[in-house]
């Protein structure tokens, strides 16, 4: 029950467990009585010394969160002038309560139980709250990241008021659309086994990469946040934020929730667009040949009439798959390929409503897909390969890779040699696409061994031994200027599966044209959890090599928030966004 009672100064508002009075003991509640510290409550270490406590604090409430929607409380910050000078002790605890007296700038007393709310030391079960009226707001402390070890860590910064010096990096926007959330790092985060082989060190890198994060939050805990807030005003195709931005102008209160140290914004954060959207990738004139990879993200067309969504994966309406379809287009259309290798399209065989004959149709009349499916495996999906019939034609029969580890599971490699009309050789393209990292169904020696491989490593490994020997069992003539592997193995480049490719003779163009390190990764293909690295492969034969002009990665995709994906309602008939990987471009003159 409340009873609120005005007199002249401040304003009082009682929270009485029982009758309709304020009871005696109140007074000695004033304004300016003694208190406990924050500081005290929250102590020097990780959790309060004070849990389960009842305790009386006055402070400065410096940001609310008791509107809709918001975390149904507010922060409260001892003032300047009381606090201890510990670099050890954080001087701000978060008031959970809906009682809605007070204001930002404002002196508050209150009264209640501490807490420690999955690491978020808090007050709960208020029974008192006064507001002693308006007071000059606490400064914020000022810091850099990445956060330094001691008595400057996040844990002695809980809940105050800060302020970030330096512009920092936008490196995952995957729940940005979902809850309103960036994640904010130093610098780019690679990851681990991009630059360094599996084993402990990689697995220490991966820790420490997720230490040195800040989350900028929008002071809100609800799902699917309208208008999506970052940047401001709101995103959209129009007004993005790709990861590889900088934002600066982070000013707030230093939270910890769900895991991860957030900042509430104070003050609206400057975007800046230091990763732009990079133009179409020009053609040189010396190229005869030009590949395109990309992993579709699970492109399927329902029966190929209209009709049958939502499908087992892709789009949920016909309204999404044409809007997913016009993406792909204008992705797979602007740089002017002679072949499109494909990884992720429905494995419903080659017909005319087959999904990747819907592709072909949609790219244009030139267009033809190698007809390869009928022994494409019994997963949900598989590769494809399309080419223009006015610029390149198919040489023999096209073939899949069914025994050895892909007889009874996995995506069956495609292989097919395409010519360019107006040249004597042409090439072998084998499109494969291995595991995936997930853990469901890992067992034995495929389940993740904690080097940062993730689970399923031993049998990409065999995959791309199997890889090895099939390229190896073709009889190559003089017509074939070599073997290029394209597609997604779902290992990074220092994990098992591309050392073995590696090692049979194999070079990933990409990596060649962009070398990769830890503190410079200019090129990838793919982004998970705030890492970037490549899944992506184009992988040529030794005799192939002296044949590439270049090989690149189209930062289309990954970098673009999944918010703005062909399920949203947009009519958008560009490439932002047409997948979840990259496409690589592979440029040769044969």
């Amino acid at each position: 029950m409340i009873n609120n009672t005005p007199p002249l100064t401040p304003v009082i508002v009682a929270i009485v467990l029982a009758g309709m009075t304020i009871p005696a003991s109140t007074m000695a509640d004033d304004c300016g009585a003694p208190a406990t510290a924050i500081h005290q409550v929250q102590g020097s270490g990780d959790r309060s010394h004070l849990a389960g406590e009842q305790v009386t604090v006055e402070g400065i409430l410096t940001l609310d969160s008791r509107h809709k929607g918001g975390f149904r409380g507010f922060y409260l910050q001892q003032a300047d002038g009381d606090t201890d000078n510990n670099p050890l002790t954080s001087e701000a605890l978060f008031i959970h309560t809906g009682h809605r007296a007070g204001q930002p700038g404002h002196r508050i007393r209150v009264r209640g139980r501490v807490k420690e709310f999955h690491s978020l030391t808090e007050l709960t079960d208020v029974d008192y709250l006064q507001d002693c009226g308006p007071s000059r707001l606490p400064e914020p402390v000022s810091v850099e990241l990445p956060w330094p070890d001691g008595p400057s860590s996040p844990e002695a910064l809980e809940n105050m008021r800060v302020r970030i010096l330096q512009p920092l990096t936008v490196i995952d926007s995957y729940h940005l659309a979902r809850y309103g959330e960036l994640t904010l790092a130093a610098a780019p985060q690679p990851v681990p086994t991009e630059v360094l082989p599996p084993g402990p060190e990689a697995y220490r890198l991966e820790q420490q990469q997720q230490q040195q994060r800040l989350v900028l939050d929008d002071n809100h805990g609800v799902r699917h946040p309208v208008p999506v807030p970052w940047p401001a005003p709101a995103l959209s195709m129009a007004n993005t934020v790709r990861t590889g931005d900088t934002v600066s102008g982070l000013e707030g209160v230093l939270d910890f929730r769900f895991g991860a140290w957030r900042l509430q914004p104070a003050v609206t954060p400057e975007f800046h667009s230091t990763h732009p959207r990079p133009t179409v990738p020009s053609r040189d004139p010396d190229v005869t040949l030009r590949v395109i990879t990309l992993n579709l993200e699970n492109y399927f067309n329902g029966d190929g009439r209209g009709g049958d969504f939502p499908t087992a994966r892709g789009a949920a309406t016909v309204a999404q798959f044409q809007r997913q379809t016009r993406r792909l287009v204008a992705a797979l259309s602007a740089p002017d390929p002679d072949v499109i290798a494909v990884a992720e399209v429905e494995n419903d065989g080659d017909g005319e409503h087959s999904a990747v004959a819907s592709l072909a149709r949609a790219l244009g009349p030139e267009w033809r897909h190698v007809r390869g499916g009928e022994s494409a495996g019994n997963d949900a999906i598989r590769t494809a390969l399309l080419y223009r019939r006015d610029r390149v034609a198919t040489v023999g029969a096209p073939s899949r890779l069914t025994s050895s580890v892909f007889a009874r599971q996995g995506r069956p490699p495609l292989a097919q040699i395409l010519r360019p009309l107006d040249r004597p050789q042409g090439v072998r393209i084998i499109v494969p696409h291995l595991k995936s990292k997930a853990c469901r169904g890992a067992i034995g020696p495929d389940r993740d061994q904690q080097d940062g491989q993730g689970c399923f490593s031993h049998s990409r490994e065999r995959a791309a031994r199997a890889l090895v020997d099939w390229a190896r069992s073709f009889s190559d003539t003089s017509t074939v200027a070599g073997t290029l592997i394209t597609g997604d193995l779902n290992s990074y480049a220092r994990e098992a599966p591309v050392d073995v490719l590696r090692e049979a003779g194999f070079r990933s163009l990409i990596h060649r044209f962009y070398p990769c390190s830890a503190d410079h990764c200019p090129q990838t293909t793919f982004r998970y959890k705030g890492r970037k690295g490549s899944l992506d492969y184009a992988l040529a034969s030794d005799t192939l090599v002296p044949r590439v002009v270049h090989a690149q990665a189209w930062a289309i995709n990954a970098e673009e928030p999944a918010a703005l994906d062909y399920r949203q309602r947009t009519t958008a008939s560009e490439p932002w966004r047409a997948s979840d990987h990259n496409p690589l471009i592979i440029d040769f003159a044969l």
